[in-house]
């Protein structure tokens, strides 16, 4: 017998807005905008997630005006007239099924290569001129290279408040920029942004005081962060909750609502002493409301496939009070209708995940 899900379809509000529940949609890239332009079939993938149940969808990561941010072909932007337009038209057809919606706003660093669209002859940038994994050594930013990544963060989520989004989402984890300028091994600056762990935070406390004041007082940010990164699952920002509660009380200071806690398997704890998750250490230790992600409704944390499996453990800790939000990604690959199945106990009717859903992501 499963456990009473109730909790996950309660209201939530947050900045004033109501979310019709609790369930996500977790931002997961798909390199389906041709010319970086969101089309038809992209405001048609999100509408079915919307119709399935979801509460809140946060978008594939929408990379900002600056020349070096993208780092996939056919991925969207968050500035072009012709992007926006078709960003007005997901947000439409995403409220027509029932369901907020935010960007997520993304700039690669240095995970970017020479050869990638809009300009391929632009190389990586980041912090430092550190290559992560295999790929070829980015350029060191210079002052003007911050100055004008913080700039476009502002821009992008001044035209996301315009064209109606409910929000923007920050992506500030994984590896990618801004991520890249938190971890020490790829941040090796000598100025102002290197150096002691708060330096090493004021590239992204600077982009959410822009944010903040380009979009009012009102608008939603939320802060999405990891601990990991594609080149290193084992690696920490923070050590300690100690270090964990100073990460979030910059952030929050310079105005983030609502932190977006990833990791790889939700149920595993981060610190010792302590079965809470990141997630749950989060809301402990900065009073925000927090999302947590990481291999809900599967049994498997690899890409290769995992089977579907009910969400008990979710709801336990839910209903504890150690997060607030639950973000869902490969599972609503394959099953746009997760949530509305998992409310109606609908367990044996979803779609289990396999490496075939892949295609809906790509």
């Amino acid at each position: 017998m499963s456990a009473n899900v109730d909790i996950l379809f309660e209201p939530f509000t947050v900045k004033g807005m109501t979310l019709p529940n609790r369930v996500v949609m977790a931002p997961m890239t798909r390199r389906k905008c041709p010319g970086n332009v969101p089309g038809e079939d992209v405001a048609a993938y999100y509408r079915r997630r919307a119709e399935g149940g979801v509460g809140l969808i946060i978008t594939e990561g929408a990379f900002v005006n600056h020349k070096a941010a993208n780092g996939y072909d056919g991925a969207p932007n968050i500035y072009s007239a012709e992007a926006l337009a078709g960003w007005k038209h997901v947000i439409e057809e995403t409220h027509a099924g029932g369901a907020k919606i935010i960007p997520q706003l993304w700039h690669v660093g240095a995970h970017r290569e020479t050869g990638i669209e809009p300009d391929r002859e632009v190389p990586g940038c980041a912090p430092s001129a550190i290559a992560t994994g295999d790929r070829e050594t980015p350029v060191e930013m210079s002052q003007d290279d911050i100055k004008d990544c913080i700039a476009a963060f502002a821009q992008g989520a001044a035209a996301s408040q315009a064209v109606g989004f409910d929000g923007v989402e920050v992506h500030g984890a994984h590896g990618y920029l801004i991520d890249q300028f938190f971890w020490q091994r790829s941040n090796q600056r000598q100025d102002e942004y290197g150096g002691s762990f708060d330096n090493r935070m004021r590239f992204a406390k600077e982009i959410v005081e822009a944010i903040r004041a380009a979009t009012g007082p009102d608008f939603m940010i939320v802060f999405r962060f990891s601990q990991w990164k594609i080149d290193d699952y084992e690696t920490k920002i923070a050590e300690t909750p100690e270090e964990l509660e100073h990460f979030l009380k910059i952030l929050a200071d310079a105005g983030v609502d609502v932190f977006h806690a990833s990791t790889r398997r939700f149920w595993e704890p981060e610190f010792e002493g302590s079965d809470l998750n990141l997630a749950g250490w989060s809301k402990k230790l900065s009073g925000k409301p927090v999302i947590t992600v990481g291999s809900i409704g599967l049994d498997d944390p690899s890409w290769a496939g995992a089977n579907s499996t009910d969400v008990d453990e979710l709801v336990k800790r839910m209903e504890a009070g150690e997060f607030d939000l639950a973000a869902v990604g490969r599972q609503l690959l394959s099953e746009p209708a997760w949530a509305n199945k998992v409310r109606e106990g609908r367990y044996q009717e979803i779609e289990p995940y396999s490496v075939k859903a892949l295609k809906e992501l790509r």
